[in-house]
């Protein structure tokens, strides 16, 4: 990590002022907090200590690298401001939201904060745990780095209509194929049992996984 000079001054310095700010850019809302009490301003917007929609930060886990066919990620902690935030934090449509992660420092002689702010961690919403307690609710949310759009492999893909367009909407070309006796796997070999079938109904091995060709 390389910070600007000004914000290595400043956190070298005795008793710095240093925050954790997050970022998350929801539908219609970026929200913005912190991990204390107050307000700063910077990156086009001002962060706060609790956001009067969607309640306050409670927790960042330390930034994990990734291994093998995992992408590096954290975990952060909301506590909601009702049950109604909860339940639309935890919604589908947040999925895949955009997550930014700064570390910075305010100048106590000015208030303001010291140019730069470091970005540490760019990822997305991923899977959310709403726990309940008796003294109240928290949303735990898995943040996983951009990096995880390297491990898509198509397995959802359909020989269809329906995810045809899904992909390309308004492109009709399987919108009128009917009367197909065989399943096509695409993105995914044939099970066992269907190789066999095809086998038998002399279909060259190539044929069985090779999925749609042109």
């Amino acid at each position: 990590m390389s910070l600007s000079p000004q914000l290595e001054a400043a956190l070298s310095g005795p008793s710095p002022t240093w925050f954790g700010a997050l970022k998350i850019e929801l539908p219609g809302h970026i929200l913005r907090l912190l991990d204390g009490a107050g307000f700063v301003d910077f990156d086009g917007g001002t962060f706060v200590g609790r956001d009067p929609v969607y309640g306050v930060l409670a927790a960042i886990e330390e930034i994990g690298d990734g291994v093998g066919d995992e992408a590096p990620a954290i975990g952060i902690t909301l506590h909601p401001a009702s049950d109604a935030s909860a339940a639309a934090l935890a919604a589908p449509g947040m999925q895949g939201s955009r997550v930014s992660l700064f570390v910075g420092a305010v100048d106590r002689a000015t208030g303001l904060v010291v140019p730069d702010p470091e970005l540490v961690f760019v990822g997305e919403l991923d899977v959310p745990t709403l726990r309940s307690t008796r003294n109240g609710r928290s949303l735990d949310f898995d943040v996983v780095s951009t990096f995880e759009r390297f491990f898509d492999d198509d397995e959802g893909a359909r020989l269809s209509d329906g995810f045809h367009q899904s992909v390309w909407p308004g492109e009709l070309g399987l919108a009128h194929v009917t009367g197909v006796e065989k399943t096509v796997y695409w993105g995914m070999d044939a099970p066992p049992d269907a190789k066999a079938k095809a086998s038998a109904a002399g279909i060259p091995a190539w044929r069985q996984t090779a999925g749609m060709r042109f």
